[in-house]
């Protein structure tokens, strides 16, 4: 979590942005990502670019002209560039249009972040980061810990930003927080 933080940040400190997709419950998830860091979370600030690839128009827009399969890869083409992080919700890691994201992701420079669950499915060691939730068959208990996540890391996203007592090392290749975050 601490290395997904880290790289949130290096990416906003460079003017990126933050792409995120999931199906069903875990897209829900990553409406609820975006918004935290486009609205607030813990401390009035500035807004921070982040973008759930949920539209419904274009994800049905895609789904019909093509295929279901395409419709996260065609909006991380659509709106990633190189520097900005995507990550990927699954609570399977099986599930190919969120496969096919990660890998448009990768080709185009973004760095990937895999949430998974169980055995980490056929994405597991495809992101640059990944964290697997074992321990639970369930979607709903993995998603229930995948949002615990998701909040830590806007907590110290928002930390390393706006605070001026901040002492992380983003660039760290581990980095070591100095907070009782």
């Amino acid at each position: 979590m601490e290395e997904v933080a880290c790289a949130i940040v290096r990416c906003y400190k460079k003017k990126g942005k933050v792409l995120i997709a999931g199906n069903g419950g875990s897209l829900c998830d990553a409406m609820h990502f975006a918004e935290e860091l486009t609205a607030y979370y813990r401390k009035k600030r500035p807004a921070l670019p982040a973008i759930a690839l949920a539209d419904p128009g274009h994800i049905t827009a895609v789904g019909n002209d093509t295929n279901f399969d395409k419709i996260f890869e065609r909006g991380v083409e659509a709106l990633g560039q190189p520097g900005d992080v995507f990550v990927a919700l699954t609570t399977s890691g099986n599930s190919k249009n969120i496969v096919l994201a990660v890998e448009k992701a990768k080709e185009m420079g973004l760095t990937t972040v895999g949430f998974l669950g169980k055995s980490g499915g056929i994405l597991q060691g495809k992101a640059d980061l990944e964290w697997i939730v074992k321990g639970f068959d369930t979607s709903d208990r993995i998603q229930e810990v995948h949002m615990a996540a998701i909040h830590m890391i806007i907590e110290c996203v928002e930390y390393a930003l706006f605070y001026k007592d901040a002492q992380i090392d983003v660039d760290a290749k581990s980095a070591q927080r100095k907070i009782g975050v």
